[in-house]
């Protein structure tokens, strides 16, 4: 049928491999997923959950990536009815500075739920740089205090030069730390990263940034608790990012559209195949 139709100048349906625009960033945390579609804005902001059968599981745990096929089922509940049928959109993916490569390969695994062309992947603290809008030219501090992971991170030009974490956030709280105990881990990775002795790789940079004042983000930017700790502990100005729970998706929607020009953004790879290097 099919073959006559065509036969008859009829064409069947056509199915475009991902036009210019379509694309999803997603921001995988431990306790929300958010997710943005191009021309769309942010679309998704819900708890990080699947449900296999016999309750709630979370999928991904203090940054890590736990169960792939509950997180491709989770992306499928949340975006499968959402995105244009036929479309192979290009998926941009954060991804926790010192997750490593094992992070960035079970998100990619995961997200080929949603039949993309390609998803690439960008360090979450350069994501929330882009999404604040912050100067990448010169050194960045950025303190990312999420439910359950806090990182800091040392920018330069959107390069990452050096980076901290701890298994803490705010879901911690008041239960298994306090927050003088959260402030006090975030205080101990920024002076790791000032001393010139060889624990900070980029010490300079580091002074420099400081000086600039530290960019904060994540559920802990909002915590006046652990905020004005650090202020007074680190003898620096802190700048708060707008809508700090949404930075790193947000910085991830606005590389979507340099991210369709990458090389590796031309077709998705088959599986077993090395991962698109990242943003």
């Amino acid at each position: 049928m099919t073959a006559a139709r065509r036969g008859r100048g009829v064409a069947g349906p056509r199915r475009p491999a991902g036009r210019p625009g379509c694309g999803v960033a997603l921001d995988l945390g431990s306790a929300r997923t958010r997710a943005w579609i191009a021309g769309r804005g942010l679309i998704v902001d819900v708890p990080t959950v699947t449900f296999p059968g016999t309750g709630a599981a979370h999928p991904v745990q203090r940054g890590t990536i736990v169960d792939v096929d509950g997180t491709a089922r989770m992306l499928h509940r949340l975006l499968g009815h959402r995105l244009p049928r036929f479309t192979r959109p290009l998926v941009v993916v954060t991804a926790p500075v010192l997750a490593g490569v094992a992070f960035r390969e079970r998100a990619r695994a995961a997200a080929q739920v949603l039949r993309p062309r390609a998803v690439l992947t960008v360090p979450g603290a350069r994501a929330v740089a882009l999404g604040a809008g912050a100067d990448l030219s010169r050194p960045l501090l950025v303190v990312d205090i999420g439910a359950h992971l806090t990182e800091v991170v040392l920018l330069m030009e959107g390069e990452v030069f050096d980076a901290r974490r701890t298994a803490l956030g705010t879901a911690d709280l008041p239960d298994s730390t306090t927050p003088a105990e959260l402030g006090e881990a975030v205080v101990t990775m920024v002076t790791s990263m000032l001393r010139p002795d060889g624990t900070g790789l980029a010490p300079s940079l580091a002074v420099e940034a400081l000086a600039r004042g530290a960019l904060l983000a994540g559920g802990g930017a909002l915590r006046p608790e652990i905020t004005c700790r650090l202020a007074d502990r680190l003898h620096a100005s802190l700048r708060v990012v707008p809508s700090p729970h949404t930075a790193a998706v947000r910085g991830a929607a606005r590389l979507l559209d340099s991210a369709h020009a990458h090389p590796s953004a031309s077709d998705a790879s088959p599986p077993g195949s090395p991962a698109p290097p990242a943003l």
